[in-house]
């Protein structure tokens, strides 16, 4: 998960309803785990491996920082723009849509041709769960 939601539209979310907010993010999240495969790969490897090598794991905690910020921007700002709060944390949110990432980059390596729809798909049912009554 390593753009913010993929789209040049995230960086302009003053200007888009919650809603065209919510179905860019998640579009742009499916667009990063097919366009983007390899990246993502990596970051999943690096990150078990800091689980066996100490030498890795400062990195990979920054490196997850970094990642957990954005998504927390992004899903505050559907929040703002939908006049309600997030619900979860921001550790719990960014593990529960990094969790369905890496979920559907495994099905999608694995030739699954629907992985990406099923990734737009979730990452906006999810965002809805994340901000109740979001737009």
């Amino acid at each position: 998960m390593s753009r913010e939601g993929g789209s040049s539209n995230c960086h302009r979310t003053e200007l888009v309803p919650a809603g065209e907010l919510r179905a860019g993010f998640a579009a742009g999240l499916a667009e990063t785990l097919v366009e983007d495969a390899a990246m993502h790969r990596l970051w999943y490897d690096l990150r078990s491996q800091a689980l066996f090598e100490e030498s890795f794991r400062a990195d990979v905690l920054e490196i997850a920082g970094t990642l957990q910020g954005m998504i927390w921007r992004i899903v505050t700002r559907y929040a703002e723009l939908s006049g309600t709060k997030v619900a979860p944390s921001p550790a719990a949110t960014y593990a529960m849509l990094d969790g369905l990432f890496q979920q559907q980059l495994l099905h999608h390596l694995a030739g699954d041709e629907y992985a990406r729809t099923r990734l737009a798909q979730d990452a906006g049912s999810l965002l809805g769960l994340a901000v109740p009554g979001g737009g």
